[in-house]
């Protein structure tokens, strides 16, 4: 196999008459969904250039942030993998090398394709773990398989969330519509960003989540604001066994969407930066929405999330137990529609 250029990283792809999809050797991010009709990707690329993680070094931190994230920043694209944790490292693990949201995002995968069908795979040194990602491409459906297998000699309290961040042209204010399997929700507990317009650890039912300012914002529909941030954590239906979101866009009239077992995943994170932060490497300049669906609510150091332990009486991480392996698996739908689908279905 060929591994072809992308935007100038490395990178595998698979495709058929109606949909293309690239997946980057370095992160393994899925950086594009493309969608041949209309030529919209949903999914976000960063307006500053990425390099590939093993290029990253002392000289490009400036330019990608001083911080546990820069070095995930610097490689980011789309569609990324945290794990073993959602959030920042602690001190301990940010020092052994440990890097936001964990090695998933950052290491060196190995990429097979055969036909319509791509495998990555994964060993995460820190965490002691083996990844492998397989995906199959259909007409307009993906179905991703992934497993997770902890070779380390001992029980490990992992995060594992699939940040799936959506940007222009598919991403516009006040006009991109949203509909997501959600009911018990909860608003960051502090600060999140410069323009955080929620009301910090407000709870509620999707989806008014309850506005500094008084009354309620719908986040139905991505925010018509200048400058905006937030971030909320979403309860899926308990009362349905699958799980779902769905994006619409109707300049396009393009609809996308992913679909998991619950069980699986019960959290969704909703992460919002239109234009607020002004450091390296944002410099203001990005607009995004991230639907990020995993066995975590909050994005948080794995201490903290062991402490939360549950949230609305579900728990907040996963155990995966010596020499065991877990797998899941997920649909992605990008189509064409007229208005925005209601619900999202499990493919066949």
């Amino acid at each position: 196999m060929t591994i072809a250029p992308y935007r100038g990283r490395r990178a595998a792809t698979i495709e058929n008459a109606n949909l293309r999809l690239t997946v980057l050797e370095e992160g393994g991010h899925i950086a594009e969904i493309f969608d041949k009709a209309s030529g919209v990707n949903p999914l976000w690329t960063p307006p500053w250039p990425t390099i590939e993680p093993s290029h990253f070094g002392r000289a490009d931190a400036g330019a990608y942030g001083r911080g546990s994230d820069a070095r995930l920043l610097a490689g980011i694209m789309g569609h990324n993998l945290c794990l073993d944790i959602f959030g920042p490292p602690s001190d301990e693990e940010e020092i052994a090398g440990l890097t936001a949201h964990g090695e998933g995002s950052v290491v060196r995968y190995e990429l097979t394709v055969l036909g319509e069908r791509l495998t990555a795979r994964a060993r995460l040194p820190i965490a002691g773990l083996d990844f492998e990602r397989m995906i199959v491409l259909g007409e307009r459906a993906v179905h991703v398989r992934e497993t997770v297998t902890n070779q380390s000699g001992g029980e490990r309290p992992i995060g594992w969330t699939q940040h799936v961040t959506l940007g222009p042209p598919f991403l516009e204010p006040g006009t991109t519509m949203f509909r997501v399997s959600a009911t018990r929700s909860k608003v960051f507990e502090s600060t999140f960003g410069a323009d955080d317009y929620l009301k910090p650890g407000a709870e509620f039912e999707w989806p008014m989540a309850p506005a500094l300012t008084g009354g309620a914002a719908d986040l139905r529909v991505f925010a018509d604001a200048k400058q905006s941030s937030a971030y909320t954590a979403h309860l899926m239906d308990p009362a349905s066994p699958i799980a779902y979101f769905t994006a619409f866009s109707p300049t396009f009239r393009l609809a996308f969407g992913y679909a998991w077992r619950r069980a699986d995943f019960p959290w969704m994170g909703i992460w919002e930066e239109n234009h607020s932060r002004v450091h390296p490497p944002w410099n203001g300049r990005t607009m995004t929405r991230a639907m990020e669906f995993g066995v975590s609510p909050m994005p948080e150091t794995r201490e903290a999330m062991v402490r939360r332990g549950s949230l609305f009486g579900v728990p907040t991480f996963r155990r995966i137990a010596s020499g065991s392996s877990i797998a899941v698996e997920y649909y992605v739908l990008l189509q064409p529609a007229e208005v925005i689908p209601d619900s999202l279905a499990w493919p066949g």
